[in-house]
């Protein structure tokens, strides 16, 4: 009795090839770059932004250094001209010229301090208030604009990087 060949088994079928992983969304693909890197992204992403956000003014006639100076005198309160110029991080001389072109634009008064004669104090006045106040809501308007076409996640992406940003600003 012969024994009958037994046919070999077709060969296994080959494992068919993973998927190749979905894309990431754009705003969540992140390539590992150096910290000089994005120093320097963050730098000019950050500069660009300011000065979009600058145009958005109530007067055009004012340099940035100009409103500064008045929405810090706004924010603060009456302040000597000293105390002006630490704040913004300029020599007294260079302060000087600036409140001088606020108190002729109208926007500033100068007085002497109650309790120091020799100290000159500056102010905001009425038509400064509502400058400041009219800039801030163009500006804020602006930048909510551009945030409600963000999408949910993005916004609060942003939510912590501000946090960040404030403590970067702040050290």
């Amino acid at each position: 009795m012969s024994e009958s060949p037994i046919a070999p088994s077709p060969p296994a079928p080959a494992p068919a090839p993973a998927p190749a992983p979905a894309p990431a969304p754009a705003a969540a693909h992140t390539k590992r770059r150096s910290v000089a890197e994005l120093s320097h992204d963050f730098r000019l992403a950050n500069g660009r932004l300011a000065r979009r956000v600058r145009q958005e003014q109530a007067d055009n006639e004012l340099t940035s250094g100009q409103f500064s100076a008045l929405g810090a005198v706004f924010r603060l309160g009456p302040m000597t001209l000293s105390a002006l110029s630490e704040e913004e991080r300029v020599t007294p001389p260079s302060m000087n010229r600036t409140v001088n072109a606020l108190v002729e634009a109208g926007l500033v008064n100068r007085a002497g301090s109650a309790e120091d004669g020799r100290k000159v104090v500056l102010t905001v006045t009425d038509t400064g208030m509502t400058l400041v106040r009219e800039t801030r809501r163009r500006r804020d308007d602006w930048i909510a604009t551009r945030i409600l076409r963000l999408t949910p996640e993005q916004r609060q992406i942003l939510a912590s990087a501000t946090e960040i940003m404030k403590e970067l600003a702040n050290s």
